[in-house]
């Protein structure tokens, strides 16, 4: 039965500790469960997304039990997990702020979609539009997706490498490419439908606003 965060006795907690750092995979999975929702409403209170949430969670977790030798057992565990999921959730909003100015300036529809020299007007014309779709597509995604799209899909890096330089283990990378690439679908079949409805807006004369469609923008 799980302990709960609001009424674990220090001497409890210190155990588990105890426990944890001579290699007992049930006590961390415990105080997993003690403090996870602790935790996730940290996340989601600096997020505002149910998905980035539980990926700051995990990196959280990550985190504590990275450093629970430094732990200072006199000081409450708590507080000190607090303090923890604080900082990296202002570190990861301070990373994604710099991400989606990386993106916004790097990511080009011409490095999207390159058109060779031979390429007809027509043909050029498509590429180009494909792109200008790519890059509106992207501009709906969650920065931490985003990243992880770009840096696989366009980038072409290696899962290991993508792990490697966002600091996350390799199957949260291969999840945040999975959702990124399926979100990113659905945000261009949207994009499609919503310039559809306008040009045929514009074209008859009538018909329904696209910006009262109910369709998310």
């Amino acid at each position: 039965m799980s302990l709960d965060a609001s009424s674990v006795e220090p001497d409890a907690i210190d155990t588990l500790i105890q426990r944890c750092l001579a290699g007992d995979q049930a006590a961390w999975e415990e105080i997993v469960r003690t403090y996870r929702r602790r935790v996730f409403n940290i996340a989601y209170k600096f997020t505002g997304r149910h998905d980035l949430a539980e990926d700051l969670t995990q990196d959280v977790f990550v985190k504590i039990f990275k450093s629970l030798d430094t732990f200072d057992r006199r000081a409450n565990f708590q507080t000190w997990l607090v303090s923890v999921s604080r900082n990296l959730c202002i570190d990861h909003y301070r990373s994604v702020r710099k991400e989606r100015e990386a993106i916004d300036r790097d990511v080009d529809p011409e490095d999207l979609a390159p058109v060779s020299p031979t390429t007809s007007p027509y043909q050029s014309l498509e590429a180009s539009d494909r792109a200008t779709l790519l890059r509106r597509g992207l501009a709906e995604l969650a920065p931490s997706l985003k990243m992880a799209v770009v840096m696989r899909d366009l980038q072409e890096m290696s899962y290991q490498e993508i792990a490697d330089t966002l600091g996350l283990p390799e199957g949260t990378v291969k999840s945040r490419i999975n959702r990124g690439r399926n979100e990113l679908a659905r945000q261009i079949s949207r994009i499609r439908e919503r310039d559809d409805r306008a040009v045929a807006a514009r074209t008859t004369g009538g018909g329904p606003d696209p910006r009262r469609s109910g369709v998310a923008g």
